[in-house]
């Protein structure tokens, strides 16, 4: 039976799903990456395909921008799918020292969103990465020689306007990438039990009005792609 917002046949989904945020920049990877792939969700336009990488099932699949969709779609794939790992592959803002182009493994995200609050009691959550697939995705980034930065990230619910005093807030914890979906996912996985990791690609500079070509946008997200594919599914 499928879910509200997932049309998968159970069985259908696999144990790991990547999750870029555009369901287009979904179709890409799954395309890219996996072998005999299979769209397996449509539904709203958000495209879910499952392939094989290495004999071994993934799923692919877009889960929107913001916290509210990404906790849609990844609430439905834990509880109705089973799913075990969900890697978030996506750009952000990059602040500080960070270059463009630059890889990062997100161990925390902090917001100013409350999502984690509301299932939290009205506390603040230490909203982190898993261990274990943040420690393979350092591992597998070195062996491919890619200078990947272990960073904290900032989840935000204001893509336009917002906090004017933000940048120089995250500049002073020393929080170098700014997106929109890593705290509600890694509060997800903890609560709901699964391994969660967000690996993100610096495509702007947000305070030297640098910007990625669409190309290396492109060559960043097979790159990122490839990165949680060898930590969630490492050879034996």
């Amino acid at each position: 039976m499928s879910s509200l917002h997932i049309e998968a046949a159970p069985g259908q989904i696999a144990d790991t799903v990547l999750l870029p945020g555009d369901p287009l920049r979904a179709r890409f990877l799954a395309h890219e990456l996996l072998e005999e792939v299979v769209q397996v969700n449509g539904r709203r336009n958000m495209l879910g395909y499952t392939g094989r990488y290495r004999d071994q099932p993934v799923t692919v699949m877009g889960g929107g921008m913001g916290i509210p969709s990404t906790a849609i779609y990844v609430t439905e794939l834990a509880r109705h799918y089973g799913v075990r790992r969900i890697l978030r592959v996506g750009t952000c803002g990059g602040v500080g020292e960070v270059s463009l182009g630059e890889v990062l493994l997100a161990q925390s995200a902090s917001t100013d969103a409350r999502f984690n609050r509301l299932q939290f009691g009205g506390h603040d959550l230490a909203a982190c990465a898993d261990f274990s697939l943040l420690r393979a995705a350092v591992d597998a980034a070195a062996a491919r020689g890619l200078p990947a930065r272990v960073a904290a990230a900032f989840s935000t619910d204001c893509f336009y306007d917002g906090d004017p005093q933000l940048l120089a807030h995250l500049r002073r914890h020393r929080i170098c990438g700014i997106e929109m979906e890593a705290a509600g996912l890694y509060g997800l996985g903890m609560r709901e039990g699964f391994a969660a990791l967000a690996i993100l690609t610096v495509s702007d500079h947000l305070e030297r009005d640098e910007h990625m070509p669409a190309e290396q946008r492109e060559q960043g997200l097979r790159t990122m792609g490839e990165l949680a594919l060898a930590a969630a599914l490492p050879m034996p």
